[in-house]
């Protein structure tokens, strides 16, 4: 069971009564219904790629671990209605190749697309690289089916874009973290397939420039912008130091760098607009240098720098860890001050912030200094939550943009949500779960 028990970080360790792999939404439900008779616990689990311990049971032995791999079926796909039905097991990669083979796109994009799933995805309303076109996962789902905590199968799947008939259940169940139901299987909106795609890699001077920027690529690139990166010298070093392969895509090195990907839905659309966006981009002074890639290969190679941050940290040591969002014209003023109250508090340590600027979300990461101990430097998690947190809620920001609240972040969530917000989730789950069985000691 040892692979089903911790999670990628190493956070989180937990036991298990048992791994239980059902094959079908019938199965789970029965499954909850007997776990709720008897008040035994369950916690679900997708690829077990979340960052949060949400997936993780506690040390008890007490809980059964609930696997949805085995749902892996597509039930349905029409193109016609630009959706497709897919069962909670089914990994992200695979759902993207699913669109692909009716020539349609389905948007969602993680660094762990090969190994999370879709009930995971939705669970945790995950983000990604494309939110600034697409949305997050809630934005792509058109119904759902779970199971309940008594065993009932609530189903609201179905293709319609318009549906006025009360609540909506769907959105309800979607980030919620498996404490409210399982999600069983999924129907998600499907979009036209972009027919070119250009990449490209810019020099900055400062997060100022990269905000002028992203707002020039918008007013130029409209909603053809699929993705607008941002990232540090100083993280790009450390890919550069720790992942074989990577080289730096720039002849000089720059202060701060973004990524932008522009999609175009006729053949050559793409690089002709990044081509000209970057031109003017350069002469009006929002960046030093760029580089477009000029092949498939070359724009992987460029995405592979920024996927890699998370890794090349780890690499490099201790790394305390924040997914954190602001407004986005606050971005350049929140980095400022986050790094000024770091280097009165924490002077060696690296602040790495890098993420979705285009989308308000940054993962405001900060590495332990050059040869010191990891294990001191992770004791200080707390304080330094406290300095990133407590900056966060002045800019009237989220401390949680896309990766949830799980058992790391459930203590905070008390701070940052207002009681009577508190009070109607917890009457959510009062409803739904009246015993506890779901997911406990996550989210609430």
């Amino acid at each position: 069971m040892d692979a089903f028990l911790s999670e990628p970080r190493d956070l989180y360790h937990g036991r298990a009564l048992a791994v239980v792999k059902p094959s079908d939404a019938a199965q789970v439900a029965r499954l909850l219904a007997l776990c709720n008779e008897q008040g035994v616990a369950v916690v679900p689990q997708g690829g077990n790629t979340g960052l949060v311990g949400g997936q993780t049971p506690d040390a008890s032995g007490c809980q059964i671990l609930l696997s949805l791999q085995r749902l892996d079926r597509v039930r349905e796909v029409d193109p016609a209605s630009d959706a497709m039905t897919l069962e909670a097991g089914v990994t992200l990669a695979r759902a993207q190749d699913v669109a692909e083979s009716v020539d349609r796109y389905f948007p969602l994009s993680l660094a762990s697309e090969g190994s999370c799933t879709i009930g995971g995805n939705l669970a945790t309303n995950a983000g990604g690289v494309h939110v600034l076109a697409y949305g997050a996962a809630r934005d792509l789902v058109l119904g759902l089916e779970v199971a309940l905590a008594d065993g009932r199968l609530l189903s609201t799947l179905g293709k319609l874009r318009k549906d006025n008939t009360g609540y909506n259940l769907t959105q309800l169940f979607v980030g919620s973290e498996g404490t409210l139901g399982v999600i069983t299987a999924a129907t998600l909106k499907l979009f036209p397939h972009p027919r070119s795609r250009a990449v490209a890699f810019l020099g900055l001077d400062d997060p100022g420039k990269a905000l002028a920027l992203l707002n020039f690529v918008k007013d130029h690139a409209g909603p053809g912008l699929q993705a607008f990166e941002l990232m540090s010298r100083i993280g790009l070093e450390l890919v550069l130091r720790h992942i074989p392969g990577a080289r730096d895509p720039l002849d000089a090195p720059h202060p701060w760098y973004a990524l932008i990907e522009i999609a175009g839905f006729s053949e050559g659309e793409a690089e002709r607009v990044v081509a000209a966006t970057l031109t003017e981009a350069l002469d009006a002074g929002h960046a030093r240098d760029a580089m477009l890639a000029q092949s498939l290969d070359q724009a992987a190679a460029l995405w592979r720098l920024r996927e890699s941050m998370s890794e090349a940290q780890k690499r490099e040591g201790g790394s305390i860890k924040h997914d954190i969002s602001v407004p986005i014209e606050r971005i350049p003023a929140f980095l400022e001050e986050a790094g000024r109250r770091i280097a009165a508090h924490f002077p060696q340590a690296r602040p790495i912030p890098f993420g979705h600027m285009g989308d308000g979300n940054l993962h405001y990461n900060v590495s332990q200094p050059p040869g010191a101990e990891k294990a001191a430097f992770l004791a200080q998690w707390d304080e330094m939550n406290e300095i990133v947190h407590g900056l966060v809620a002045e800019y009237d920001g989220s401390i949680s943009a896309e990766h949830g609240i799980g058992q790391l972040k459930r203590d905070l969530l008390a701070r940052v949500k207002t009681p009577v917000a508190l009070d109607v989730m917890r009457a959510l789950k009062q409803t739904l779960d009246p015993r506890g069985v779901l997911n406990p000691g996550k989210l609430l």
